[in-house]
Protein backbone atom coordinates (compact mmCIF):
# COMPACT_ATOMS: atom_id res chain seq x y z
CA UNK A 1 0.00 0.00 0.00
CA UNK A 2 1.20 3.66 -0.93
CA UNK A 3 1.02 5.82 1.93
CA UNK A 4 -0.62 8.95 0.19
CA UNK A 5 2.19 12.16 0.41
CA UNK A 6 -0.12 14.78 0.31
CA UNK A 7 -3.25 14.12 2.82
CA UNK A 8 -6.06 15.76 2.82
CA UNK A 9 -5.75 18.85 5.04
CA UNK A 10 -9.49 21.04 6.01
CA UNK A 11 -8.51 24.23 7.46
CA UNK A 12 -10.39 24.23 11.42
CA UNK A 13 -11.42 28.09 10.74
CA UNK A 14 -13.53 26.67 7.77
CA UNK A 15 -16.39 25.38 9.73
CA UNK A 16 -15.96 28.27 12.81
CA UNK A 17 -15.71 27.69 16.64
CA UNK A 18 -19.81 26.12 16.67
CA UNK A 19 -19.39 24.40 13.43
CA UNK A 20 -15.80 22.70 14.58
CA UNK A 21 -17.77 21.01 17.74
CA UNK A 22 -20.72 19.94 15.66
CA UNK A 23 -18.47 18.53 13.64
CA UNK A 24 -15.95 16.93 16.83
CA UNK A 25 -19.30 15.51 18.50
CA UNK A 26 -21.32 13.84 16.32
CA UNK A 27 -20.61 10.35 16.92
CA UNK A 28 -20.95 10.48 20.61
CA UNK A 29 -23.72 8.89 21.97
CA UNK A 30 -25.52 9.01 25.35
CA UNK A 31 -25.63 5.24 27.42
CA UNK A 32 -26.31 6.24 31.31
CA UNK A 33 -29.58 7.20 32.38
CA UNK A 34 -27.81 9.35 34.89
CA UNK A 35 -27.62 11.78 31.47
CA UNK A 36 -30.30 14.09 31.40
CA UNK A 37 -28.65 16.77 28.91
CA UNK A 38 -25.47 16.21 27.29
CA UNK A 39 -24.02 18.75 24.66
CA UNK A 40 -26.27 21.22 22.91
CA UNK A 41 -26.83 23.39 26.08
CA UNK A 42 -25.63 26.09 27.90
CA UNK A 43 -24.61 23.07 30.41
CA UNK A 44 -24.75 19.31 31.00
CA UNK A 45 -27.82 17.75 33.20
CA UNK A 46 -27.35 14.77 35.27
CA UNK A 47 -29.88 12.86 37.70
CA UNK A 48 -27.76 10.79 40.30
CA UNK A 49 -30.71 10.62 42.82
CA UNK A 50 -29.15 8.73 45.60
CA UNK A 51 -26.05 8.78 44.37
CA UNK A 52 -22.86 10.41 45.12
CA UNK A 53 -20.58 12.07 42.58
CA UNK A 54 -17.01 12.02 42.32
CA UNK A 55 -15.32 14.90 39.25
CA UNK A 56 -12.04 15.13 38.53
CA UNK A 57 -10.01 16.93 36.13
CA UNK A 58 -6.49 16.68 34.16
CA UNK A 59 -4.51 18.83 31.99
CA UNK A 60 -2.02 17.32 29.81
CA UNK A 61 -0.18 19.71 27.33
CA UNK A 62 1.95 19.07 24.31
CA UNK A 63 5.63 19.24 25.21
CA UNK A 64 5.16 18.96 28.89
CA UNK A 65 3.10 15.44 29.27
CA UNK A 66 3.18 14.31 25.92
CA UNK A 67 5.55 14.09 22.25
CA UNK A 68 3.88 13.94 19.05
CA UNK A 69 6.81 12.71 17.43
CA UNK A 70 5.80 9.35 18.88
CA UNK A 71 2.35 9.56 20.29
CA UNK A 72 -0.30 8.87 17.84
CA UNK A 73 -3.20 11.27 17.87
CA UNK A 74 -5.81 8.60 18.37
CA UNK A 75 -3.60 7.24 20.86
CA UNK A 76 -3.59 10.22 22.34
CA UNK A 77 -7.04 10.90 22.55
CA UNK A 78 -7.74 6.93 24.40
CA UNK A 79 -4.96 8.00 26.82
CA UNK A 80 -6.12 11.47 27.78
CA UNK A 81 -9.75 9.95 28.66
CA UNK A 82 -8.21 6.89 30.39
CA UNK A 83 -5.74 9.02 33.07
CA UNK A 84 -9.19 10.79 34.07
CA UNK A 85 -11.53 7.71 34.53
CA UNK A 86 -8.42 6.23 36.18
CA UNK A 87 -8.99 8.87 38.98
CA UNK A 88 -12.28 7.95 39.39
CA UNK A 89 -11.61 4.19 39.81
CA UNK A 90 -8.86 5.40 42.17
CA UNK A 91 -11.99 6.65 44.56
CA UNK A 92 -13.64 3.26 44.17
CA UNK A 93 -16.29 4.61 42.20
CA UNK A 94 -18.11 3.99 38.49
CA UNK A 95 -16.88 6.53 36.11
CA UNK A 96 -20.01 8.13 34.20
CA UNK A 97 -19.26 11.24 32.55
CA UNK A 98 -16.77 13.19 30.94
CA UNK A 99 -16.21 16.69 29.68
CA UNK A 100 -13.49 17.47 26.95
CA UNK A 101 -11.59 20.55 26.16
CA UNK A 102 -9.16 21.23 23.56
CA UNK A 103 -6.99 24.43 22.59
CA UNK A 104 -5.29 23.75 19.05
CA UNK A 105 -3.16 25.84 16.66
CA UNK A 106 -3.18 25.99 13.52
CA UNK A 107 -0.35 23.76 12.15
CA UNK A 108 -3.13 21.10 13.36
CA UNK A 109 -5.99 20.62 10.38
CA UNK A 110 -9.66 19.24 10.90
CA UNK A 111 -8.07 15.52 9.90
CA UNK A 112 -5.54 15.64 12.85
CA UNK A 113 -8.73 16.84 15.29
CA UNK A 114 -10.53 13.99 13.56
CA UNK A 115 -7.57 11.28 14.54
CA UNK A 116 -7.58 12.64 18.21
CA UNK A 117 -11.47 12.83 18.52
CA UNK A 118 -11.68 9.15 17.23
CA UNK A 119 -9.57 7.85 19.77
CA UNK A 120 -11.54 9.50 22.58
CA UNK A 121 -15.11 8.27 20.77
CA UNK A 122 -13.28 4.88 20.94
CA UNK A 123 -12.37 5.25 24.66
CA UNK A 124 -15.31 6.48 25.26
CA UNK A 125 -17.49 3.54 24.47
CA UNK A 126 -14.46 1.18 25.85
CA UNK A 127 -15.49 2.37 29.14
CA UNK A 128 -18.99 3.25 29.22
CA UNK A 129 -19.06 7.18 29.98
CA UNK A 130 -20.96 9.71 28.01
CA UNK A 131 -19.09 12.74 26.64
CA UNK A 132 -21.21 15.34 27.58
CA UNK A 133 -19.93 18.66 26.56
CA UNK A 134 -16.48 20.95 27.11
CA UNK A 135 -14.78 24.05 25.15
CA UNK A 136 -12.62 24.83 22.03
CA UNK A 137 -10.36 27.77 21.82
CA UNK A 138 -6.84 28.50 19.89
CA UNK A 139 -3.63 28.13 21.07
CA UNK A 140 -0.06 29.32 20.44
CA UNK A 141 1.55 26.63 21.88
CA UNK A 142 0.50 23.79 20.19
CA UNK A 143 -1.99 21.28 21.87
CA UNK A 144 -3.42 21.68 24.92
CA UNK A 145 -6.24 18.66 26.19
CA UNK A 146 -8.77 19.27 29.34
CA UNK A 147 -10.87 16.43 30.75
CA UNK A 148 -13.02 15.80 33.41
CA UNK A 149 -14.18 13.10 34.41
CA UNK A 150 -17.33 12.73 36.69
CA UNK A 151 -18.17 9.20 38.39
CA UNK A 152 -21.23 7.80 40.77
CA UNK A 153 -20.94 5.47 43.80
CA UNK A 154 -22.80 5.25 47.06
CA UNK A 155 -21.68 6.79 50.00
CA UNK A 156 -20.30 3.57 51.70
CA UNK A 157 -18.49 3.26 48.75
CA UNK A 158 -16.10 5.37 48.11
CA UNK A 159 -12.30 5.33 49.18
CA UNK A 160 -10.98 7.84 50.35
CA UNK A 161 -6.54 7.94 50.80
CA UNK A 162 -6.98 8.58 54.75
CA UNK A 163 -8.13 5.85 55.52
CA UNK A 164 -5.32 3.36 55.47
CA UNK A 165 -4.30 1.71 59.42
CA UNK A 166 -1.82 0.57 61.02
CA UNK A 167 -1.01 -3.26 59.88
CA UNK A 168 -3.06 -2.86 56.99
CA UNK A 169 -1.86 -4.81 53.88
CA UNK A 170 -0.30 -2.81 51.16
CA UNK A 171 -1.59 -3.76 47.34
CA UNK A 172 -1.03 -3.32 43.99
CA UNK A 173 -3.25 -3.92 41.06
CA UNK A 174 -1.13 -5.67 37.77
CA UNK A 175 2.79 -5.01 37.36
CA UNK A 176 4.40 -1.61 37.78
CA UNK A 177 7.43 0.36 35.58
CA UNK A 178 6.14 -1.02 31.57
CA UNK A 179 5.10 2.25 30.65
CA UNK A 180 8.18 4.48 32.34
CA UNK A 181 10.26 1.89 29.93
CA UNK A 182 8.05 1.88 26.79
CA UNK A 183 8.68 5.83 27.38
CA UNK A 184 12.79 5.16 27.30
CA UNK A 185 12.36 2.88 24.43
CA UNK A 186 10.56 5.95 22.17
CA UNK A 187 12.75 8.65 23.05
CA UNK A 188 15.57 6.44 22.52
CA UNK A 189 14.22 5.77 18.51
CA UNK A 190 12.93 9.42 18.34
CA UNK A 191 16.87 9.91 18.85
CA UNK A 192 18.38 7.75 16.78
CA UNK A 193 15.52 8.78 13.88
CA UNK A 194 16.51 12.47 14.03
CA UNK A 195 20.09 11.37 13.43
CA UNK A 196 19.18 9.46 10.56
CA UNK A 197 15.57 9.89 9.37
CA UNK A 198 15.58 6.41 7.25
CA UNK A 199 15.96 4.70 10.30
CA UNK A 200 13.17 2.36 10.80
CA UNK A 201 12.83 1.28 14.54
CA UNK A 202 12.13 -2.75 15.03
CA UNK A 203 10.08 -2.38 18.29
CA UNK A 204 9.04 -6.31 18.19
CA UNK A 205 10.82 -6.09 21.38
CA UNK A 206 9.27 -3.89 23.37
CA UNK A 207 5.68 -3.95 22.11
CA UNK A 208 4.38 -4.77 25.87
CA UNK A 209 6.29 -1.57 27.07
CA UNK A 210 5.11 0.68 24.16
CA UNK A 211 1.61 0.05 24.67
CA UNK A 212 1.70 0.78 28.44
CA UNK A 213 2.80 4.00 27.29
CA UNK A 214 0.98 4.70 24.22
CA UNK A 215 -2.49 3.07 25.08
CA UNK A 216 -2.88 2.29 29.03
CA UNK A 217 -6.08 1.04 30.37
CA UNK A 218 -7.51 2.35 33.91
CA UNK A 219 -8.83 -0.69 36.47
CA UNK A 220 -12.28 -0.29 36.08
CA UNK A 221 -12.62 -4.01 37.15
CA UNK A 222 -10.68 -3.19 40.24
CA UNK A 223 -14.35 -2.38 41.90
CA UNK A 224 -16.20 -5.39 40.72
CA UNK A 225 -13.49 -7.68 42.06
CA UNK A 226 -13.16 -6.27 45.73
CA UNK A 227 -17.05 -6.11 45.57
CA UNK A 228 -17.32 -9.72 44.67
CA UNK A 229 -14.24 -10.46 47.58
CA UNK A 230 -16.42 -8.78 49.76
CA UNK A 231 -13.24 -6.64 50.22
CA UNK A 232 -13.33 -2.59 50.77
CA UNK A 233 -9.80 -0.60 50.67
CA UNK A 234 -9.28 1.29 53.91
CA UNK A 235 -7.47 3.89 51.50
CA UNK A 236 -6.52 4.19 47.44
CA UNK A 237 -4.98 5.51 44.78
CA UNK A 238 -3.85 5.43 41.31
CA UNK A 239 -0.25 5.08 40.39
CA UNK A 240 -0.08 8.19 38.06
CA UNK A 241 3.05 9.84 39.45
CA UNK A 242 4.87 6.66 40.44
CA UNK A 243 4.74 4.06 43.51
CA UNK A 244 6.67 6.08 45.58
CA UNK A 245 5.14 9.28 45.31
CA UNK A 246 1.96 7.49 45.69
CA UNK A 247 2.84 5.63 48.92
CA UNK A 248 3.95 8.53 50.67
CA UNK A 249 0.66 10.54 49.81
CA UNK A 250 -1.30 7.56 51.24
CA UNK A 251 1.60 7.73 54.50
CA UNK A 252 0.55 11.39 54.18
CA UNK A 253 -3.02 11.81 54.48
CA UNK A 254 -3.20 8.92 56.49
CA UNK A 255 -1.12 9.52 59.30
CA UNK A 256 0.58 6.17 58.99
CA UNK A 257 4.48 4.48 57.72
CA UNK A 258 4.64 1.77 55.56
CA UNK A 259 7.41 -0.68 54.62
CA UNK A 260 7.74 -1.83 51.25
CA UNK A 261 9.14 -5.38 50.06
CA UNK A 262 11.59 -4.61 47.61
CA UNK A 263 11.21 -8.89 46.43
CA UNK A 264 7.35 -8.30 46.37
CA UNK A 265 7.27 -5.95 43.40
CA UNK A 266 5.18 -7.36 40.23
CA UNK A 267 7.32 -6.55 37.22
CA UNK A 268 6.96 -8.22 33.74
CA UNK A 269 9.96 -10.11 32.53
CA UNK A 270 10.33 -7.67 29.49
CA UNK A 271 10.47 -4.90 31.87
CA UNK A 272 13.68 -5.87 33.58
CA UNK A 273 15.11 -7.31 29.82
CA UNK A 274 14.63 -4.26 28.78
CA UNK A 275 16.15 -2.52 32.47
CA UNK A 276 19.36 -4.39 31.61
CA UNK A 277 19.77 -3.38 28.06
CA UNK A 278 19.27 0.52 29.27
CA UNK A 279 21.84 -0.44 31.61
CA UNK A 280 18.94 0.85 34.81
CA UNK A 281 18.09 -0.72 37.93
CA UNK A 282 14.69 -2.53 37.88
CA UNK A 283 13.69 -1.54 41.24
CA UNK A 284 14.39 2.25 40.75
CA UNK A 285 12.80 2.19 37.97
CA UNK A 286 9.45 0.00 39.49
CA UNK A 287 9.30 2.44 42.64
CA UNK A 288 9.85 5.43 40.76
CA UNK A 289 8.10 5.46 37.16
CA UNK A 290 5.17 6.86 36.66
CA UNK A 291 1.82 6.46 33.99
CA UNK A 292 1.36 2.74 35.39
CA UNK A 293 -2.44 3.57 36.36
CA UNK A 294 -2.83 0.54 38.57
CA UNK A 295 -4.56 0.86 41.39
CA UNK A 296 -2.54 1.09 44.78
CA UNK A 297 -4.73 0.49 47.99
CA UNK A 298 -4.71 -1.13 51.65
CA UNK A 299 -7.01 -3.16 53.04
CA UNK A 300 -7.18 -4.67 56.83
CA UNK A 301 -5.42 -7.76 57.86
CA UNK A 302 -8.42 -9.96 58.57
CA UNK A 303 -9.10 -9.55 54.48
CA UNK A 304 -5.54 -11.47 53.94
CA UNK A 305 -7.41 -14.82 52.94
CA UNK A 306 -9.43 -13.44 50.69
CA UNK A 307 -6.92 -12.19 48.51
CA UNK A 308 -4.39 -14.53 48.84
CA UNK A 309 -3.30 -15.83 45.88
CA UNK A 310 -5.61 -13.85 43.55
CA UNK A 311 -3.65 -13.12 40.19
CA UNK A 312 -5.07 -9.60 40.34
CA UNK A 313 -3.60 -8.19 43.30
CA UNK A 314 0.05 -8.60 44.66
CA UNK A 315 0.44 -7.38 48.52
CA UNK A 316 3.39 -5.44 48.61
CA UNK A 317 4.08 -4.30 52.10
CA UNK A 318 2.24 -3.38 55.19
CA UNK A 319 1.46 0.36 57.18
CA UNK A 320 2.84 0.92 60.46
CA UNK A 321 3.21 3.73 63.10
CA UNK A 322 3.55 6.82 61.52
CA UNK A 323 6.72 6.97 63.90
CA UNK A 324 8.76 4.23 62.22
CA UNK A 325 8.43 6.50 58.77
CA UNK A 326 8.40 5.23 55.00
CA UNK A 327 10.94 2.42 53.96
CA UNK A 328 12.03 0.41 51.34
CA UNK A 329 13.13 -3.05 52.57
CA UNK A 330 15.50 -4.47 49.90
CA UNK A 331 15.81 -8.24 48.90
CA UNK A 332 19.30 -8.04 51.37
CA UNK A 333 17.02 -6.98 54.46
CA UNK A 334 18.08 -3.42 54.74
CA UNK A 335 15.78 -0.57 55.61
CA UNK A 336 16.25 2.54 53.00
CA UNK A 337 13.86 5.52 53.68
CA UNK A 338 12.02 5.74 50.53
CA UNK A 339 11.88 8.97 48.59
CA UNK A 340 9.02 10.43 45.85
CA UNK A 341 11.24 10.36 42.86
CA UNK A 342 8.05 10.11 40.61
CA UNK A 343 7.11 12.63 38.13
CA UNK A 344 6.47 16.52 39.07
CA UNK A 345 5.28 18.73 36.52
CA UNK A 346 6.63 21.45 38.15
CA UNK A 347 9.95 20.04 38.72
CA UNK A 348 12.78 22.24 36.78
Amino acid sequence: MIEDKTPQRTSIAQLGEFGLIDHLTKNFEINQPSTLKGIGDDAAVLDFKDKKIVVSTDLLIEGVHFDLAYMPLKHLGYKAVVVNVSDICAMNAKPTQITVSIAVSNRFPLEALDELFAGITHAAREYNVDVIGGDTTSSQKGLIISITAIGEADEEEIVYRNGAKQTDLLVVTGDIGAAYMGLQVLEREKQVFQVNPNSQPDLDAYTYLIERQLKPEARKDVRTLLHALEIKPTSMIDISDGLSSEIMHLCKQSKVGCNLYEDKLPIDPQFINVCEEFNIDSTTVAINGGEDYELLFTIAMEDFEKIKGNPNFTIIGHMTQESEGIHLVTRANTKIALKARGWDALSE
